[in-house]
């Protein structure tokens, strides 16, 4: 078994909690993280004292407002939602559905916002879950921008099936990454809820880089996604144009939400 340093164990023990793991008694850290009490009991003991753990009144711990300070500083995250939240608000009222922001790590995809609907398609999505990029709509483009040696990675890994219509065969996956790069937007269709389909397009920076990709998730009515793609490429584009203003040293908050989104002039058809 690998040496584990002082760090590496640091990682085990953040990484124990998860989505479905929010609170976690000590017994519980150090069995998912693989350690022994005494050293769980230590090391977490050192996390709390810093703020990156919180203990409860019930005595589990869970992750401290530190490391939200610490993510407020990524580039790709906090940053990133704050840039972008007002456009993103915009496009929730305006459609009512599920709206998703996404960056890529690795083979998954992370959302740094999720507005939930209340009306549309329910989707299970919090900001910080993790998706496979094959299964996404975010996902699939963040990976149709990726360069070839990674889309071969992911490609050639098992891949999750969520629903009869889960597309996972490589080869078709590759027509439908070729699709997207050709159109700019994704459709997809009961790939992870049976009664959803997603439409996604990417978020490109200042270079002109894919920065992330944002996605709306609405019930799936049997009929086409109709204005949705352009109005997504439109809040892209806005959201852009946020990202270059910041970039250039203006203030965010002064930049953002200045251009709202408005409601097209048909009723869209989010199910």
């Amino acid at each position: 078994m690998p040496h584990r340093t002082a760090a590496s164990r640091v990682l085990d023990v953040l990484g124990a909690f998860g989505p479905d793991h929010r609170a976690l008694s000590l017994s519980e850290i150090g069995r998912r993280a693989g350690l022994s009490l005494s050293t769980t009991h230590r090391l977490v003991g050192e996390l709390q004292a810093w703020g990156a753990l919180e203990r409860g009144e019930d005595g589990r711990f869970s992750v401290g407002l530190r490391l939200l300070e610490l993510s407020a500083l990524a580039p790709r995250g906090l940053g990133l939602r704050e840039i972008a939240f007002p456009h993103l608000d915009d496009l929730h009222r305006v459609t009512g559905g599920n709206v998703h922001l996404g960056v890529r790590d690795g083979h998954e995809v992370v959302y740094v916002e999720a507005l939930r609907s209340r009306r549309t398609a329910q989707v299970s999505s919090r900001v910080g879950d993790r998706w496979p990029l094959h299964a996404t709509g975010t996902g699939i483009v963040l990976l149709a921008h990726a360069d070839p040696a990674e889309v071969d990675e992911v490609l050639a890994r098992p891949l999750a099936r969520y629903t009869a219509r889960t597309q996972v065969d490589p080869a078709l996956l590759r027509v439908r990454l070729a699709q997207v790069r050709r159109d700019g937007v994704a459709v997809l269709r009961g790939q992870i809820t049976d009664d959803a389909m997603a439409v996604a397009v990417p978020v490109h920076d200042r270079r002109g880089d894919v920065a992330a990709a944002l996605s709306l998730v609405v019930r799936d009515d049997g009929t086409g996604p109709g204005e949705l793609p352009a109005l997504l490429t439109a809040v892209a584009a806005r959201i852009r144009r946020a990202l270059e203003a910041a970039g250039h040293g203006e203030a965010a908050a002064g930049v953002v939400g200045k251009t709202p989104v408005r409601p097209v002039e048909r009723p869209l058809r989010v199910g």
